[in-house]
């Protein structure tokens, strides 16, 4: 093959510098990065990474979510497969890197560390010592996933310390999940050898994870939104900070990726350089990646943009391969299998009957654009001996159903999705997957479960009786469809929910976080309502 030459402004991120010249590549790898005169006036820099990202989140695919990202001038993302591995196990990761591997595009999984992610809930598999041994002995599995166990580091659990045992024996960095620690906690939590926390809230939890040791990613998915909180701290830690999505639905996708948040960096003073430290290098330095860094011998993953304000993305190049021009993916479509486990059974509204035996409930409070909830006391809304939903004060019932054997429904009470009828559900349930639901009376929750159980996963809407689904057959958490079409129907069933009542910016992400165990104060797994602050399940009534 001959070699390709592309001309334009050169960002050179290592030494800080900006120059005319071309970039001279050919099977893949560049050959030369030169000095040109009278150079293109388009950008042309290393392409972005996110820094840890649950592709399942998107409902996607591997390789349908790599055509949508690139677009985006994403070239690679570091992947934790922990919500396939809920579901599957091995099996499910394998599939992952099998998918991903089938397009142009750098996936680097990781071994999930926490699978289940807590004995309190009903997963699908479980990924011991043995697992994760098999695991990272694989030069493709690049990292010991997020590990959420934090109350299992800090106290020292035999299997926990033996999983971080087996990440130090094969030289792989450990990923770390620590919200809310206190500043003990925090540094017993780093000193087992974890490199990186993606769950700061405030400036002053990740400045002090920052001082002591740890890498901190700066998170803006479609329901967890940390950027404004951290962003400042890239100003003087530009060698530790790097961006990640953690969670993204496919139409947030859609409209964008690390490139928005480089936009909004740029928006708020801070250097571009060290901006780019975090887009695009930093992640490359800690994973140990295979991405290019627009030097001779590096492969040839860059990206044109048309300025350094908007940062609008006009091509993409995966391995010298054009894979996104103009806003339109270059990526084929490739052929999807639809593997799952799913053994629910349909449920009866009279199985969702609470029977009063107290006056007054804890109350899961949600909050939009965080993972994290607050408990409340609050008077029940009694009848005939059952405690109710009570929509005139936005208090309504929440069920999860285990997906995995026929089960008794667990119920509670949740604030702040202000559905006035209806109920909305969904497969996509953190980290086990089971199904969960919310709404205003037990039929639509009842019909809105039932829908997702007879298509074995999928997220539902009950609105006057009628009910819409959009189907996920993959684990029950993805799609085996075009991404952009998954993007359009999310969208509708997004707006649905809102014309619904709910005033949440992502009512279906924020209700796949009601069941995230690890993450404080009040969730709801498909064993009970749980405490994550005392780590153990507590009653309904108080």
């Amino acid at each position: 093959m001959k070699p390709e030459t592309i001309s334009g402004q050169i960002i050179d991120i290592t030494n800080r510098q900006i120059y005319g010249g071309e970039v001279v590549f050919e099977d893949g790898i560049i050959l030369d990065v030169r000095l040109k005169d009278n150079a293109e006036k388009q950008f042309i820099l290393p392409g972005f990474i996110d820094a840890h990202v649950h592709i399942e989140s998107s409902m996607l695919v591997p390789s349908e979510f790599a055509r949508m990202a690139v677009v985006h001038g994403t070239v690679a993302t570091v992947s934790d497969p922990h919500e396939i591995a809920n579901v599957l196990g091995i099996p499910g990761v394998d599939y992952m890197i099998e998918n991903g591997s089938r397009v142009p595009f750098k996936f680097y999984f990781g071994a999930p560390s926490c699978v289940p992610a807590t004995r309190f809930e009903t997963a699908g598999a479980s990924l011991g010592p043995d697992a994760i041994e098999a695991l990272l002995q694989r030069p493709n599995v690049k990292y010991l996933a997020e590990m959420m166990n934090w109350p299992g580091v800090i106290n020292g659990d035999d299997v926990v310390l033996k999983k971080l045992a087996i990440a130090r024996k094969h030289g792989k960095v450990v990923d770390g999940h620590a919200p809310g620690l206190n500043e003990d906690q925090a540094l017993r939590y780093i000193d087992a050898g974890i490199s990186t926390d993606h769950e700061c809230v405030s400036y002053d939890e990740a400045l002090h994870k920052l001082n002591h040791g740890m890498k901190v990613l700066i998170r803006e998915g479609s329901a967890a939104k940390n950027f404004d909180a951290l962003i400042d701290l890239l100003h003087d830690y530009e060698n530790d900070i790097m961006f990640c999505s953690d969670d993204k639905h496919p139409d947030s996708l859609e409209d964008g990726h690390i490139n928005l948040l480089v936009k909004r960096a740029l928006s708020k003073g801070i250097d571009l350089f060290k901006v780019l430290k975090a887009a695009c290098l930093n992640p490359i330095s800690h994973y140990d990646l295979d991405v290019g860094l627009l030097k001779p011998g590096d492969p040839a993953d860059f990206i044109v943009v048309d300025n350094l304000t908007d940062f609008r993305v006009m091509k993409t190049f995966i391995r010298g391969e054009l894979t996104a021009e103009n806003g339109k993916t270059k990526i084929l479509a490739v052929p999807k299998t639809t593997p799952n486990n799913f053994k629910a059974v349909p449920i009866h509204p009279d199985h969702l009957r609470v029977t009063a035996v107290g006056e007054t409930i804890r109350v899961i409070e949600a909050f939009d654009g965080q993972l994290i909830t607050k408990e409340l006391t609050i008077a029940a809304k009694l009848q005939d001996g059952s405690v109710l939903a009570d929509t005139e004060h936005d208090i309504l019932k929440l069920v999860v159903v285990n997906r995995y054997s026929p089960s008794p429904p667990a119920i509670a009470f949740i604030k702040n999705f202000n559905l006035k009828a209806g109920a909305i559900a969904s497969s996509v349930a953190h980290d086990s997957h089971n199904i969960i639901a919310v709404g205003a009376d037990d039929q639509s929750i009842a019909d809105a479960i039932n829908a997702i159980i007879k298509e074995k996963g999928g997220i539902s809407a009950v609105s006057y009786g009628k009910v819409a689904i959009l189907p996920l057959p993959v684990a029950g958490i993805m799609s085996d469809r075009d991404g952009y079409e998954v993007a359009s129907r999310y969208k509708e069933m997004d707006q649905l929910a809102k014309r619904m009542g709910s005033t949440l910016g992502a009512p279906y992400m924020t209700l796949s976080f009601m069941a995230l165990l690890v993450i404080p104060s009040l969730k709801l797994s498909d064993k009970g309502l749980f405490d994550g602050n005392s780590f153990s399940f507590t009653q309904l009534f108080k």
